[in-house]
């Protein structure tokens, strides 16, 4: 009885006293391998309402890297993964790791937000090797966090531990009280009603949905039974004018690998319904306390994902647009209801925009990112804007041969029983994305011994069908190669510089990194 006294006391004076000269409160809900390519958002019908038709939905929003934990530590730092290390989902890789605690952690956005006034609150998914036992265990809570709920290690639905502020919490199979989606909700609304109402606050929701294991409230394990992966033209075709490691990939594929894809398809559609139902459990309650007029809610992914394109069979990492293309909408005050935009924004731009929502200085951090805020309250014109934006990757692969496929030697990772691989360490590239009124291009370099390129013009061939790399102006593919370079080394401002469809971008030949110069001669001969 005291508490609820006491809450309503705060309640009356907080929340209303202090709405007309209080910062904003800002929520961000990140969901785990949602793409938008291939009709992950179909299921989400409430969340389309309660966010993306009560303000914007951005059409090209893309991810530094197609793999969670470079991109979660993307939008955590606003860096591409050259400036922050993190190159994939092992402790090696600095995912999570002493070097990241020791490095990036405490200059997290969350963590300036925290210095700046705000209450900060975390539940879900954070980084795939968190609570490692050589990085801290469960008791290790990050930097920059008031309220922590953090699940240990990868995306789990039942049968998992939580951090609760630093103290394990051992979770089972009861869907009542387990269920994690769920549980994220419920986290959520405790941290609503027993937050300071004198403070504004940051809140990030990381469901675990819709990544494997596939896992769907009981409620909703009999839905889109007829529903099947999208059978788009890249659908299991070959890609024969591609990386060695798309042309790998069996065509046609057999009827078990279809079978297995279009069941993990609607698996994946089944566990969204549950993120569907903590959207509005979350925008409910912010109703309800008054307090929805005065939040930003942002909803996206960590990276696309992919059933059955090029004959692959399912997973993330790729170059492509069902890889790096992700979700974002976004509503709060001053953003107009029911709007698109189609300027380019990436996940590094999150953090520097909830910073410019909070009125903190985006200048003062090392970010790469820029606060696209202009854009969501009208005041940016597209010729105005960038025009580019990096994507990096840097494959995996097994120091032995799988038994199960010997031909395919060392090197490769992520191998289906027919011998289908999604990665090896050569996959290994970085692309320009380009987005501008005159060319919506993807410029893309391996590293490795071909130099292989692949270049596809976005709005003639949407499905990246054919790499235009031998037949496009020997200039274009030059500027493109200084642009890759440059971006490949920019650091903060740097980043943000004029891209090659910029009005006001200046190419001087003269500027190629005399290191780098073995790279445009082998471009050079390769394309002859």
């Amino acid at each position: 009885m005291i508490c609820v006294t006491l809450w309503i006391l705060l309640s009356s004076s907080g929340v209303f006293a202090a709405k007309s000269y209080r910062k904003p409160n800002i929520v961000l809900i990140l969901t785990d391998d949602l793409d938008i390519a291939i009709g992950g958002l179909s299921p989400l019908k409430k969340t389309k309402k309660l966010i993306g038709d009560a303000g914007i939905s951005f059409t090209n929003a893309f991810v530094a890297s197609p793999l969670c934990c470079p991109s979660r530590a993307s939008i955590l730092t606003g860096k591409y993964p050259h400036n922050h290390h993190v190159i994939n989902n092992t402790l090696e890789g600095n995912c999570s790791s002493r070097a990241w605690q020791k490095s990036e952690e405490a200059h997290t956005f969350p963590a300036l937000l925290r210095t700046f006034g705000y209450q900060t609150f975390f539940t879900g998914k954070y980084l795939n090797q968190y609570g490692h036992s050589e990085a801290g265990g469960v008791e290790h809570v990050p930097p920059g966090w008031n309220y922590w709920v953090a699940l240990e290690k990868n995306s789990k639905y039942y049968n998992y531990t939580l951090s609760v502020n630093g103290k394990a919490q051992k979770h089972g199979a009861d869907y009542s009280k387990d269920y994690l989606t769920d549980v994220l909700a419920n986290t959520s609304l405790d941290f609503l009603q027993y937050k300071s109402n004198y403070q504004p606050f940051f809140m990030m929701v990381s469901t675990p949905a819709p990544h494997s294991p596939w896992t769907a409230a009981p409620q909703y394990q009999d839905m889109f039974n007829d529903t099947k992966a999208p059978r788009d033209p890249n659908f299991n075709v070959h890609g024969k004018d591609k990386h060695w490691l798309i042309r790998q990939a069996k065509t046609p594929m057999t009827n078990s690998s279809v079978q297995f894809l279009d069941d993990a398809f609607k698996k994946r559609w089944r566990t969204l319904m549950s993120v569907d139902d903590l959207v509005e459990t979350i925008v409910k309650r912010l109703e309800v306390r008054g307090e929805l007029d005065n939040t930003y809610i942002f909803f996206t992914s960590d990276n696309g994902y992919h059933t059955g394109q090029f004959s692959l069979p399912l997973d993330k990492r790729q170059l492509y647009e069902f890889d790096i293309r992700v979700p974002l909408m976004v509503r709060g005050p001053n953003i107009k209801p029911n709007q698109t935009s189609q300027m380019l924004v990436a996940n590094v731009d999150l953090g520097p925009t909830i910073l410019d929502i909070a009125g903190y200085d985006v200048n003062k951090t090392q970010m790469d990112g820029m606060s696209f805020l202009p854009i969501m309250e009208g005041k940016m014109n597209s010729s105005r804007w960038r025009t580019d934006i990096l994507v990096e990757y840097e494959g995996e692969g097994s120091n032995v041969s799988d038994p199960a496929c010997p031909l395919l030697g060392p090197g490769v990772s992520e191998c289906f029983p027919d011998c289908v691989c999604e990665d090896s360490y050569n996959n290994t590239y970085a692309c320009v994305r380009t987005v501008a009124p005159s060319a919506n291009l993807q410029y893309c370099e391996f590293d490795d011994n071909e130099v292989f390129v692949e270049v596809y013009n976005v709005t003639a061939d949407p499905y990246q069908l054919t790499n235009i790399a031998k037949t496009i102006d020997q200039e274009v593919l030059e500027k493109m190669n200084h642009r890759l370079m440059m971006l490949q080394s920019c650091s903060g401002q740097s980043c943000r510089t004029h891209g090659v469809y910029d009005p006001r971008y200046k190419f001087d030949p003269r500027q190629m990194f005399t290191s780098h110069s073995w790279r445009l001669n082998r471009l050079r001969q390769m394309m002859k």
